[in-house]
């Protein structure tokens, strides 16, 4: 394929998700109604938060220096939920999402008030995940590359489904241990599948998505470093499934061929988190739901990072690998059968700074040993000065 018919495809495409666009322009909207809403109630919320005694003591396992409020997910809940009422269809899918993120949110709301054992915020996480497969979210179906569209029972869609949720809402979770870091990734994450799920023709999902995109944003302006307010369990709970249910309303009841892979990549972040210390965890013995310092972002922190700057290094990973999952939509690198050359040099491209920053992550918070002569003159160093 020449350079100019490259541009020609890409053209077409960018065409194809402006025009989606442009015939909703609710999805702009949305967003900034959330982002204002989030950002003027913020402050009210973490009042109350104080009011009600719901704050984040320094010690243990906590980074912040002084008493910081939880709560925060409520006014990520009320900047979903306004804009949502204000722009989207209240059809059955719609009416399912919302009521299942007003049971997640209050499910951690509880935890952070005074704290649920784990059973019981399983069994919260587990009831919110199953509303939106009562009005007809979940996996109906999977478009497998090179074997093409299977049909899935609701006996095995809806509990994949189900499954799906819960594990997203609690990757979400386990990911906030820095000022403004689940916020940012989930901010990333609901951008890309708006612009996705636009593509794909998908203008509800494409509508939620930028909501939760601006509201994310409009909550970094109180939690990002110092953090004036935590998102608690209430935000984390509430943004993981969100996201969960969105990318199958949205991304997986597709006949994109590749659909599959989108919220992975997006994803990744969270599930890698996740999978390293639940991994680390079960090796050493321990209770897989009691917290540690063996998260990622507590690895950076140990390296030597800054919190902002061990935020922002995860948000430019996660950016990365979203930058990745448009590429794979977007540059026609396979069409027909067919690979192409431009494009398909230009989507290895893309994938290549993915799978270079991954690699960078791995080496610099040593995931994989290896020598790394940066690390081994640091050991020896601290070896002779003690």
């Amino acid at each position: 394929m020449s350079v100019v018919a490259l541009a020609r495809d890409l053209g077409s495409t960018r065409h194809s998700v402006l025009h989606v666009l442009g015939d909703h322009l609710q999805v702009v909207w949305g967003a900034l109604v959330a982002f204002v809403v989030v950002m003027l109630l913020t402050p009210a919320v973490g009042g109350m938060a104080r009011l009600l005694g719901a704050v984040d003591t320094p010690g243990g396992r906590r980074l912040n220096v002084r008493p910081v409020p939880r709560l925060g997910g409520l006014a990520l809940f009320l900047g979903i939920f306004v804009p949502s009422l204000a722009f989207l269809p209240l059809g059955r899918e719609t009416r399912g999402l919302l009521l299942g993120a007003a049971v997640a949110v209050t499910v951690g709301a509880i935890d952070d008030f005074r704290g649920l054992r784990w059973w019981e915020k399983l069994s919260g996480q587990l009831l919110a995940a199953a509303v939106p497969t009562w009005f007809g979210i979940w996996v109906d179906r999977f478009t497998f590359p090179f074997v093409g569209i299977h049909t899935v029972p609701a006996w095995l869609g809806v509990p994949l489904t189900i499954l799906w949720i819960v594990a997203i809402m609690n990757m979400v979770n386990f990911l906030d241990g820095l000022d403004g870091l689940a916020a940012g990734v989930a901010a990333i994450a609901g951008l890309t599948f708006a612009v996705i799920a636009l593509s794909l023709a998908k203008p509800d999902a494409a509508i939620m998505s930028a909501i939760v995109f601006g509201a994310c944003v409009g909550f970094l302006r109180h939690n990002f470093y110092p953090a004036r307010i935590f998102m608690g369990d209430s935000g984390a709970l509430l943004l993981g499934f969100v996201l969960a249910a969105l990318s199958v309303q949205g991304l997986l009841k597709t006949a994109a061929t590749v659909a599959l892979f989108f919220p992975l990549l997006v994803l990744a972040v969270p599930i890698v988190d996740t999978t390293f210390v639940v991994a680390r965890r079960l090796r050493h013995g321990q209770k897989v739901f009691e917290g540690d310092q063996a998260h990622l972002h507590h690895r950076f922190l140990r390296r030597g990072f800054s919190q902002p700057r061990a935020a922002v290094t995860i948000w430019l990973w996660c950016g990365s690998l979203a930058a990745a999952a448009l590429a794979t939509r977007f540059i026609p690198f396979r069409a027909h059968g067919v690979w192409h050359t431009w494009p398909t040099v230009a989507a290895a491209a893309i994938a290549l700074v993915a799978v270079g920053f991954s690699i960078y992550v791995v080496y610099v918070l040593e995931i994989v040993k290896v020598a790394n002569p940066y690390h081994r003159r640091r050991d020896e160093h601290l070896r002779k000065s003690a």
